[in-house]
């Protein structure tokens, strides 16, 4: 693989800011991954068991750029793992020690293993060598899934964290990682949760403590500063 930092900048790539150099170092594609968290049919798409959430997914076009990061992570070689929640239709080994967990069984929409529900749901593309996640239970899509030990064995020590939702999940899995010694990175315009009026505060007062806090255009732009040949 060769790397492209010497090749000529497109005028497309002239006109844009340069990223911060922290970020460039901490985002070199061979050392990071991508997380997308439950962008799946049944949770951001048009037949979504949470409507509101898909609303603002939808409007506030971090759907949109979840899909753009990932389209730009398989052109500079950074490893998509696609986090999806799901269940069994018997239910057996779900958590239900939470409201939250009550309340999903008995939504109209069913995440349910095997269901056009726990699709990734589009315009996310997804790739061959990406790698879907999927948890029966629990909050977040790190602790007790297999992500930390495919990132390990991938020698990837910096997640960038996209999806939904930023009341739960995303905090979750950001302070799973940075608990697990990841360098935990988070495109603000790439995450969503309800209200939308959330999401700054959630992000400004807990999450830039942890987190180095950007934008996907930020993050494709380092990406693409350091990017190498992916090899498919």
């Amino acid at each position: 693989m060769t790397p492209r930092e010497d090749a000529t900048p497109s005028r497309e790539d002239a006109a844009r800011p340069r990223p911060r150099e922290d970020l460039v170092e901490l985002l070199r594609p061979e050392g990071c991954a991508l997380l997308t968290v439950e962008c799946q049919r049944g949770v951001v798409g048009p037949d979504s068991a949470l409507p509101e959430l898909a609303a603002v997914a939808q409007e506030s076009g971090a759907l949109g750029r979840v899909a753009q990061l990932v389209a730009a992570a398989h052109d500079t070689g950074v490893q998509v793992l696609h986090a999806v929640a799901e269940r069994r239709a018997d239910g057996r080994g779900a958590s239900r020690n939470a409201p939250l967990f009550r309340a999903v069984e008995r939504l109209p929409v069913r995440q349910l293993t095997g269901s056009a529900a726990v699709e990734i749901a589009e315009p996310v593309p997804v790739a061959a060598e990406d790698l879907v996640v999927r948890r029966l239970h629990g909050l977040s899509p790190i602790a007790g899934t297999e992500v930390d030990a495919l990132l390990r064995n991938l020698g990837r020590r910096t997640l960038v964290i996209t999806g939904v939702s930023a009341n739960v999940a995303i905090p979750a899995a950001v302070f799973d990682a940075v608990n697990l010694g990841y360098a935990a990175v988070v495109p603000e315009d790439a995450i969503a949760g309800v209200p939308a009026s959330y999401t700054p505060a959630m992000v400004r007062h807990t999450l830039a403590l942890v987190a180095a806090v950007t934008t996907a255009d930020e993050v494709a732009a380092c990406w693409r500063r350091t990017a190498v040949t992916p090899s498919r």
